[in-house]
């Protein structure tokens, strides 16, 4: 999108946002839609066409990250991005190493690191022509391991072995990672019930605060880098 604004031309930049059809995604996407065109990432479904159509310059991108060749054909058109955010994951089942499948370290590699490693390196043609900022959306797990989490925390150590390498490989680039704990999602709500616990809102981070985090980085000025933001619960809305 191009603006006119007291006789310039300025561009809107655009920014990709996986994981966008709820909870943080969706969150991240509605801070980023006043300063940004979007292109919503997730699989097809009737929230994320809803969340398109409620904010304006957002289109969808509508593709299984797992599904290789359907991600390369969908970037094909993206010749110029501003801003690519990770948030697309899955969280673990909670089971110790001895009783965890090699299917499960399959499944959480693939989609938390591996599907992040591709879309990150088909849209690098994209992001280098304006000198992009990619936001890689980790967690407390990608910073330590806990019990029962290891498939999960593994994907995370790699995400962040991924944004640290990529720092370091392209320099023209902004780099962020960051760590929130953990986020009142409806993720959470399904990993709370896995461990027995009664739910409650306030122990976690509000979505909006984190997408306020994702925001700050990307605003922040270009003589700085915001290579790693940790955020953590304080139990206090």
């Amino acid at each position: 999108m191009v603006v006119r604004l007291a006789g310039r031309v300025e561009a809107v930049p655009t920014a990709l946002i996986t994981g966008a059809s709820r909870g943080l995604g969706a969150a991240i996407a509605r801070a980023l839609a006043p300063t940004h065109d979007l292109l919503l990432g997730g699989r097809p479904s009737p929230e994320l066409d809803a969340l398109a159509t409620s904010l304006d310059g957002a289109a969808t991108f509508d593709v299984e990250l797992t599904d290789y060749d359907a991600v390369a054909a969908a970037t094909e058109a993206i010749t110029s991005l501003d801003v690519l955010v990770h948030n697309a994951g899955v969280s673990s089942n909670l089971e110790p190493i001895a009783d965890t499948p090699v299917e499960e370290w399959q499944h959480l590699l693939e989609v938390n690191l591996v599907a992040a490693a591709e879309l990150t390196r088909l849209l690098l043609p994209a992001l280098r022509t304006v000198q992009g900022h990619v936001v890689f959306i980790n967690s407390g797990a990608g910073m330590r391991a806990n019990p029962g989490w290891a498939p999960y925390a593994a994907s995370k150590f790699g995400l962040r072995a991924l944004a640290d390498a990529l720092r370091l490989e392209e320099p023209d680039l902004r780099v962020t990672s960051i760590f929130p704990g953990r986020i009142d999602t409806d993720m959470q709500r399904d990993i709370v019930a896995i461990e027995g616990d009664d739910y409650e809102p306030t122990r976690f981070l509000d979505p909006t605060t984190v997408a306020s985090a994702v925001v700050a980085a990307i605003h922040t000025p270009a003589d700085a880098h915001p290579a790693e933001i940790v955020l953590r619960p304080t139990g206090r809305r």
